[in-house]
């Protein structure tokens, strides 16, 4: 229960329960205050409410018929019944008439395990169908970029088709004839190929109507395990959910945040996900190319650092998360070190969701660029992340490479320094002059933060295990970093995060706990600003 009241709230009654809500809320959002579902197709969130699926009426006292509950506002002393004897016959009616010719194809459906006809069937539908005759037959179509559509199980929500009309604004979809002949189809010869945020049509359909071709027949949904994180590919940093099997990312959805990405997320981070499955890992920390356990290695780190003459220098890239960007940082400075430079991919242009204007792909192909700007790094290379660092590949001093995987350097790169240490994820031959090899974790292996183009940071969590002995970036630099100043070593997340607020006066009073699952803004002048 809501509970406040004043001009601005409406008292009712559903189910039995007193509800406050704000004026104009609809009955089924009212409901959901409470806990109460009440079974929809074609409404959602994020859309306009037609009230053309007729599942989600209920009873409302005095009111002579049943009304839509997605599109009904309540009123003052209303009284709601979703559950009474009428409102389940008509949805057991309902029901009824989606299976005349739904086909009878879940064991082969990759929607199977999160169908909402599956469930409401399931609840409410008739135990024996009282159909005769032979269900249509629609066959498939390929409706253009990575989306299939099985005519035979479309339940005509038109979810699809309100999306690329009011959110994408892009209007590839739309609803052919009449009556029981209708059926959703693309505009001629002109499919879904290039709209940039068409694959959100597949996370929207209620059914197995509209599928993924990347997806298909990938796994069950039941066989997923779903971890909250942050995608990757760009500075806008949607809230995603790493969808994982067998220690493999299998697909990326969009997790809803209203002050982020809301339901949605581009094509471009939907897509990008197959390097977090690259088998070429590091695995072991190496001395000189030596296979050595972690602790002979961090003790002969330890005194290699302490004998260094040299002046020292440092490269990361925007992929690290702020935990491994903040102590990198701090540890150059207590070495003596002045500037950290970094490289990220770029492109030209943001890619705008017209429908959504907090929504869009970026120009910094990167996660991390703000932290980066905060800690007053330099970014160097050309738009490709490539290129910029000839001067630390000359280095004679103490030379630090965090993350960035050198695949454009030569294998010569490092082989001047006095003392070269090397934290990535993935094999590179520019590393093999390396003192020391330290194989980290990549951001789907552990916990850490990110901060977007708006200046908030956002958790995200391990979906996946850290292959061999690799250890999260924050602990080595955390541990080196205890070693030189006395400091407590960071065992966790949030205490490497606590270290790095002590020393960034944006963060300043920001806790782990803080950023829950929505994030937090670090302060309100850091960051592009969006309408």
């Amino acid at each position: 229960m809501v509970d406040h009241h004043g001009p601005n709230t409406v008292n009712l009654t559903i189910d039995g329960s007193p509800v406050t809500v704000p004026t104009g809320t609809t009955i089924l959002r009212a409901a959901q205050t409470t806990g109460i579902e009440i079974p929809h197709y074609c409404y959602h969130p994020g859309l306009s409410s037609p009230a053309m699926c007729r599942l989600c009426l209920v009873e409302v006292d005095g009111w002579p018929e049943l009304a839509p509950a997605c599109k009904t506002a309540v009123a003052e002393g209303q009284t709601v019944l979703t559950d009474s004897e009428l409102a389940r016959r008509q949805r057991t009616g309902v029901l009824e008439f989606y299976l005349v010719n739904h086909p009878l194809d879940c064991p082969i459906c990759d929607q199977s395990g999160e169908c909402f006809l599956q469930d409401y069937v399931f609840q409410e539908g008739r135990e024996h169908g009282r159909g005769r005759e032979p269900k249509r037959v629609l066959g498939r179509d390929d409706f253009g970029g990575d989306v299939l559509f099985y005519a035979d199980r479309c339940v005509m929500c038109t979810r699809c088709v309100r999306f690329m009309q009011e959110v994408a604004e892009d209007e590839r979809l739309c609803v052919v004839e009449r009556g029981d002949r209708a059926i959703i189809d693309t505009f001629f010869e002109e499919g879904l190929e290039g709209s940039p945020f068409a694959g959100n049509i597949v996370d929207i359909c209620p059914v197995g109507a509209l599928v993924s071709k990347d997806f298909l027949h990938k796994a069950r949904a039941w066989d997923l395990d779903h971890a909250p994180s942050v995608c990757p590919s760009c500075s806008q940093g949607c809230n995603i959910t790493l969808q994982t099997r067998d220690d493999l990312v299998q697909r990326l959805k969009p997790r809803e945040n209203l002050d982020v990405n809301g339901w949605w997320m581009c094509d471009f981070g939907r897509h990008n996900y197959e390097w977090m499955n690259r088998s070429d890992r590091l695995e072991e920390p190496l001395i000189g190319g030596e296979s050595k356990s972690w602790d002979e290695t961090l003790q002969a780190l330890f005194s290699a650092l302490e004998d260094a003459q040299g002046s020292v220098k440092a490269v990361t890239w925007a992929h690290a998360p702020n935990e491994e960007m903040g102590l990198l940082s701090a540890l150059v400075s207590e070495l003596g070190g002045s500037e950290v430079v970094y490289r990220s991919a770029k492109t030209e242009g943001e890619v705008l969701l017209p429908g959504y204007p907090l929504l869009a792909r970026r120009e910094d192909l990167a996660p991390n660029t703000e932290m980066a700007r905060v800690l007053a790094m330099k970014r160097v290379g050309d738009d490709k992340a490539q290129g910029g660092l000839e001067d630390l590949a000359e280095h004679d001093g103490v030379l630090i490479v965090l993350g960035d995987p050198l695949e454009d350097q030569p294998e010569l790169f490092g082989s001047h320094a006095e003392l070269f240490v090397y934290l990535g994820s993935y094999a590179s031959k520019a590393a093999n002059h390396a003192h020391f090899t330290l194989p980290i974790t990549m951001f789907a292996e552990q916990e850490g933060s990110y901060t977007n183009v708006q200046g908030r940071i956002q958790r995200f969590w391990p979906g996946i295990r850290a292959p061999g002995s690799s250890r999260p970036g924050w602990l080595i630099l955390g541990a080196l970093l205890a070693e030189l100043t006395g400091i407590e070593t960071p065992v966790s997340a949030d205490q490497a995060f606590g270290l790095i607020v002590n020393g960034i006066s944006e963060l300043s009073g920001l806790t782990f706990q803080d950023l829950g699952t929505g994030g937090a803004l670090i302060k309100p002048s850091v960051g592009v600003p969006v309408d």
